[in-house]
């Protein structure tokens, strides 16, 4: 054998022309050229290149060796005669021998289908095509290969999809037919010759009849949900707590009453704003709050504001500054007005809850209980002071609660909020929440607000005596001095005379001349009450009819 490298040469030489016997070379084959046997096959780069000559070194016994057929005859006989003389060299038969390239398994060919079909297993049904009425092809192509994946779809397929096992046949095997349907399988299509076109326009009339009546579901559930008044706008509605809460507890009872409270502003112009609070009380557009509220809007600008955003313009209906109430009036008549309870049954100790705007944080919820009851509360100053036998709470109210409603367990209004505590050496601007807030009785608001909104103005019951605020001792004082007791008023018909000590109303002690006024103030016109009196160490009991006060 020869030691020279087989490399290839720089460049393809040409075949010399010889009469002798022919050269014995490699193929040569022109890069990237194409096979003349095959014109669609792709192109194949490769270089060319030349065995080289045979180095004659050794003994050969000629009788040994047979000459390599030459490339004279057909293909078939250089085979044949090529195949005799080492065909028993190299088996094709046996275990051991793999199977050809082209076999239906064992090989890439057979792979691909192996995979098609388990593709197959997992995908959705598909449906089988109809089978074609067109004459049979006589072209000679001939049908399609059975290891093609598509070739029962080409030929328009006498079977349904199947999906199953893959089988592996031994080697040396043919494979199945791919026409032919796999042990276990499971059909995923119909049978033949079904219609198919029906069934897409019913899938597509299923999808626009479905599209349809979601559209008509969603304007119809907006149409119900937006309930439009005269002015075109939504109503107030409860919140979610008042159906996914149970009756009685603070979100339910919150959640009803919020879209009947309302935020109130004033611009009072060059005296600046303010903000309070007020909710409705009839079907009229009347909206209870407090007299502090709106008295700086006298001659200014009133706006309340719903709680669903929407802003009305209010007027003054009336108001009085000794009760700290007044009522307001606006253009809406769909409002749900909150149910006013009986003051005269709150117990100390029981629960309440205030709902308002403090601090101008509107549809603000704050809970606590009755901590006393009967306080006397005397806010503002001068012709403006207010006389309040309040319900005291320790609901957090702070400045914007007032006129905002105070609630019980069952959402009935048992108060207006109308005034909180300080500590002793604080301002009013820099007051706030210590626990103590006081509310108007709701009995005593029912009474003004009813009068308020008749004549516009309110009656105060009297019994026609001036206090002495400088006595210091138990008691409210009659001031000593003839004009002390109004001739012809309920107090002189009682007996009353000055210089006497009020020490008890209606069966309750009396302690300070401003506990006397509001007991009486908490009274209506026409009631008959008691006192029990002091006079000359002696104490006497009373009885009178309360009248109004002339001056009003």
């Amino acid at each position: 054998m020869s030691d020279e490298s087989r490399t290839p040469d720089p460049e393809p030489t040409a075949v010399p022309e010889s009469t002798g016997p022919p050269e014995r070379t490699g193929p040569i084959e022109v890069a990237d050229s194409t096979s003349p046997t095959d014109p669609g096959a792709a192109p194949q780069r490769s270089k060319s290149y030349r065995e080289p000559e045979t180095e004659h070194t050794g003994i050969i016994d000629l009788h040994d060796t047979r000459a390599i057929p030459s490339g004279a005859g057909s293909a078939s006989s250089r085979d044949d005669a090529w195949f005799d003389v080492f065909g028993g060299e190299h088996p094709t038969e046996g275990a051991g021998v793999p199977a050809r390239a082209d076999s239906s398994w064992g090989s890439d060919r057979a792979d691909a289908a192996a995979e098609q079909a388990h593709r197959s297993a997992y995908a959705p049904p598909v449906a089988a095509p109809v089978p074609s009425s067109a004459p049979a092809d006589t072209s000679g192509a001939g049908p399609a290969s059975p290891t093609d994946p598509g070739a029962d779809a080409q030929a328009g397929g006498d079977h349904p999809a199947y999906v199953g096992p893959v089988p592996h046949a031994p080697a040396g095997e043919p494979g199945p037919d791919a026409g032919s349907v796999p042990p276990g399988g499971v059909p995923l299509t119909d049978a033949p010759g079904a219609p198919r076109r029906g069934r897409g326009r019913l899938a597509a009339l299923v999808v626009g009849l479905c599209l349809l009546s979601g559209v008509i579901g969603g304007v119809a559930g907006q149409l119900a949900q937006d309930r439009i008044h005269l002015a075109g706008t939504t109503l107030p509605e409860p919140g979610p707590g008042a159906t996914q809460r149970p009756a009685g507890s603070v979100a339910n009872i919150a959640a009803v009453a919020l879209p009947s409270i309302v935020t109130i502003k004033v611009d009072a112009g060059s005296e600046g704003s303010a903000t309070g609070s007020g909710f409705v009380i009839d079907g009229k557009g009347h909206v209870l709050t407090n007299n502090h509220v709106v008295e700086p809007g006298v001659n200014g600008d009133i706006q309340i504001v719903l709680s669903n955003g929407d802003t009305e313009k209010a007027t003054i209906v009336g108001r009085d500054a000794s009760y700290d109430l007044a009522v307001l009036k606006i253009q809406r008549t769909d409002l749900t007005p909150l149910q006013l309870g009986q003051s005269d049954k709150v117990v100390v100790g029981d629960q309440v809850i205030a709902i308002g705007a403090p601090l101008g944080l509107d549809q603000t919820v704050t809970t606590g209980i009755v901590s006393a009851l009967n306080r006397p509360v005397t806010p503002g100053e001068g012709s403006e002071a207010s006389f309040i036998n309040a319900i005291q709470t320790d609901a957090a109210i702070n400045p914007g609660n007032s006129g905002g409603p105070l609630l019980d367990m069952s959402g009935k209004v048992i108060g207006v909020n109308s005034a909180i505590a300080r500590v002793p050496g604080t301002t009013g601007s820099t007051g706030g929440s210590i626990g103590l807030g006081f509310a108007i009785p709701s009995d005593q608001a029912r009474r003004t607000a009813d009068q308020l909104i008749a004549t516009g103005k309110a009656t105060h019951p009297v019994i026609g005596v001036k206090l002495d605020r400088t006595f210091s001792g138990d008691g409210a004082q009659v001031v000593d001095s003839p004009d002390a007791v109004t001739s012809g008023g309920p107090a002189a018909k009682a007996g009353v005379q000055a210089g006497d000590v009020i020490v008890g109303f209606e069966g309750k002690r009396i302690r300070t001349p401003d506990q006397l006024i509001v007991s009486i103030r908490a009274r209506a016109v026409g009631d008959t009450v008691s006192l029990k009196v002091q006079r000359d160490g002696k104490e006497l009991d009373l009885q009178m009819t309360l009248e109004a006060d002339p001056a009003k």
